[in-house]
């Protein structure tokens, strides 16, 4: 969860004739107290107003299509659907609207999907809430925010390029989540049931991660999904 800092003055100051229209934001989390928490720290900010909350993809979904909205923060771990896909979708219902992806994920696993997908921005929650507010900002006008940490990660990965290519990169979005999943030591059930799918269907997205990984059996995928999460590569 965010953690609570003395919030930065904001940027430009307004005249005395001036009133200052606050950005309004909506925040998507399936966790109430993490919605809350990022909700009074926004309200703290006079350029701020969080005006909707959304517990779930599907309610995210019909939020946003109703609702006068200058920035969506979207949790990257939804029930149903995951943030990756609930972030395509939402470009293609607004692709106006500009989002901040939030995670308790290690950004070098997931920004990259995050900024493929649409997002302008990824902020892990661990993050001072300082960093939250610069993000937000930046992103409100027009730009994109990556941390100065994985701005590193990602000029390495551009001048490395030419010698290898990580597995990762041949993963399809869900393979990914299933991988990530698999890893945290979730059946196929309770996966199937995390992301509204059946059975069938994450047993056929475990067949291509065994063939695109080059594994043979079943539990030598989990091993190597679980000591993957571990290592955070």
């Amino acid at each position: 969860m965010i953690n609570e800092q003395p919030a930065n003055e904001t940027g430009g100051a307004t005249g005395a004739n001036e009133q200052l229209v606050p950005a309004r934001i909506v925040i998507v989390d399936d966790h109430t107290i993490v919605r809350h928490g990022i909700a009074e720290l926004l309200h703290r900010e006079p350029d701020l107003r969080v005006v909707a909350e959304a517990g779930d993809a599907e309610e995210a979904i019909n939020v946003i299509s109703n609702t006068e909205l200058d920035l969506a923060i979207v949790d990257i771990s939804m029930p149903g659907m995951s943030g990756i896909d609930l972030v395509k979708r939402l470009v293609e219902i607004r692709p106006e609207l500009p989002i901040i992806m939030m995670s308790m994920h290690d950004e070098s696993l997931y920004s990259d999907r995050a900024y493929r997908a649409g997002a302008k921005g990824y902020v892990m929650k661990q993050e001072a809430s300082d960093r939250l507010l610069l993000a937000i900002r930046k992103v409100l006008k027009g730009g994109v925010y990556v941390s100065d940490r994985m701005q590193t990660i990602m000029l390495q990965r551009y001048l490395n390029a030419g010698d290898s290519v990580s597995f990762i990169d041949n993963l399809t979005d869900r393979e990914f989540e299933i991988l990530r999943l698999i890893g945290q030591g979730l059946s196929v059930q309770d996966i199937a049931e995390k992301l509204g799918r059946s059975a069938k269907t994450i047993e056929a997205h475990r067949a291509n991660l065994r063939e695109k990984l080059g594994i043979r059996k079943a539990a030598e995928l989990t091993r190597f999904a679980t000591q993957w999460v571990e290592r955070g590569n």
